[in-house]
Parts: structure tokens; C-alpha cells; sequence
């Protein structure tokens, strides 16, 4: 049996790796936290995300019902997540096999979509030590992630958001129509990243919806099929079974 990769386990092992680094150099200066980024992680001309943030909102008011008509659902149990999307995507979520990657390879599956979902709170929850005092929800923490600068890094606080914003963004091309955008759709909120080229479409999407929990939504689409608002008719699609989000974080309402 192929050995299973949990891929937030890996995700949190290797935050936890970074943090603890930058936390040996916590008093060097500026200069230094950002050498050590750049070493690890290239610079904003390799990697422009690293300079970049939101640059607009977009609020939806209307989606395409007829074109989420023509979509079939992917559904997911433990917890129970779903997303409409076109029936030609191949679609996953969680956790993976390795077979899965290279079967993957060879044959060059061209229309991808991957789901993660995060229970209220995840990652406040999970870097208390950076949040505390300062964030005060999921929303705030992405906000912070999306924002983050190389160039901007004055603190440990700093360093450790660009980090955040390197492991977080996943791969969006060679990014020269890169556009980061913060958006409200109904109940949910988010930011969404995306690189459109004439061959390949990418779009990085992240949510939180009225219940505090966290999706994203990551679209590699390979032929250029999907534009902007059909992207975010399947957003509108993901749901899951209803947690529901803590009323009073730190003795604060959020919303």
C-alpha cells in the first residue's frame, strides 16, 4: 500500500522549521532576515509574489447559475466538502498518495483542481506565538500572508509572513500577469491570485465563508478554459458541513 502524505502535516513541519530558524536570528537585523528569505526562497525578480499584494477588490453580486448548471460536484467525506466544477478537471483533496503523483506524471492530467478545507481558527490556532495580540481570526492571519513584503520586513513578525506567503502560494506560473485581488462573493470573502496566459490558466483561491472555516482552491487549467467569472461561480459552489465559527475570539466578536 502506497504510503500516504498528508500535506498540511508537511506544510505545518516545515513553517515550524522556518519559524524555528528565524527565531536562532531573531535579533539580527532586517537585512540579514531578509537574506536568509531570499537564499531559500529567491528574489522578488525570480519570484515577484514576494513584492507583490492585492491590487484591487472585486465584490460578485451575480453569478452564472446556467454556467454552474453544466458543472458536476466533487465531493469529499471527513469532514464532508464539495465543489462544482467542470466534468474534464480531475479533482483532489487532503491528503494524497504518492502513486498519485507519479501516475500524475505520466499522464500529464492537464486540468487540475485541489480543495483544502481548515476548521475555524486553524491557523490562529496554529502559530499562537505570532498571532497572539495581533490577529484575531483566519481572515486577518490570510490578510497578513497576502500583504506580506520582502521588502517591507523590519521584524521577526515580518519575516515570518513573507515565509507564510512563500509556503502558501502555490505554483502560479512565471508570473508576469500575476494579479493578486481581495474579493467578497455573498458570504464569502477572500483573495485570489491569478496568472492567465494564452496556454495556461492559474488560479489560487482563498476563502472564508460566514462560518469562519477555510477554503482554498487551487486551479491549474491547461488549454485556458476557464475565465475570471467562471472561476468564481465554482467558488460559489464549496461548501461543507457546517461547523460554525466561534462567536467571541479573545473576547472579540468577529462579526
Amino acid at each position: 500500500m502506497a504510503k500516504k502524505i498528508n500535506l498540511t502535516k508537511y506544510l505545518a513541519i516545515a513553517v515550524t522549521l522556518a519559524v524555528g530558524i528565524l527565531f536562532v536570528i531573531k535579533f539580527a537585523g532586517p537585512q540579514l532576515l531578509k537574506l536568509y528569505i531570499t537564499a531559500g526562497y529567491g528574489t522578488c525578480k525570480e519570484n515577484p509574489v514576494l513584492c507583490m499584494a492585492p491590487s484591487m477588490e472585486i465584490i460578485k453580486t451575480r453569478i452564472d447559475r446556467g454556467y454552474i448548471a453544466k458543472l458536476v460536484p466533487f465531493k469529499f467525506p471527513e469532514p464532508k466538502t464539495e465543489v462544482y466544477m467542470p466534468l474534464n478537471f480531475t479533482v483532489y483533496k487532503g491528503e494524497v498518495k504518492e502513486a498519485y503523483f507519479k501516475k500524475l506524471k505520466r499522464t500529464q492530467i492537464k486540468q487540475v483542481a485541489y480543495l483544502l478545507y481548515r476548521k475555524p481558527n486553524f491557523f490562529v490556532n496554529l502559530f499562537p506565538q505570532i498571532t497572539k495580540g495581533k490577529i484575531q481570526n483566519d481572515y486577518d492571519f490570510l490578510k497578513k500572508v497576502m500583504n506580506a513584503n520582502i521588502n517591507s520586513i523590519k521584524d521577526i513578525t515580518d519575516a515570518f509572513f513573507v515565509i507564510m506567503k512563500c509556503i502558501f502560494i502555490p505554483d502560479m506560473g512565471d508570473q508576469k500577469n500575476l494579479i493578486m485581488a481581495e474579493f467578497t462573493l455573498g458570504e464569502k470573502r477572500g483573495f485570489i491570485n491569478y496568472n492567465l496566459t494564452p496556454t495556461v490558466n492559474y488560479y489560487d483561491c482563498n476563502l472564508i465563508n460566514n462560518q469562519c472555516e477555510f477554503f482554498k482552491l487551487y486551479i491549474k487549467d491547461t488549454g485556458a478554459t476557464l475565465d475570471l467569472d467562471k472561476v468564481f461561480a465554482i467558488i460559489s459552489t464549496i461548501e461543507s458541513d457546517t461547523i460554525g465559527c466561534p462567536r467571541e475570539i479573545d473576547g472579540k466578536n468577529f462579526y
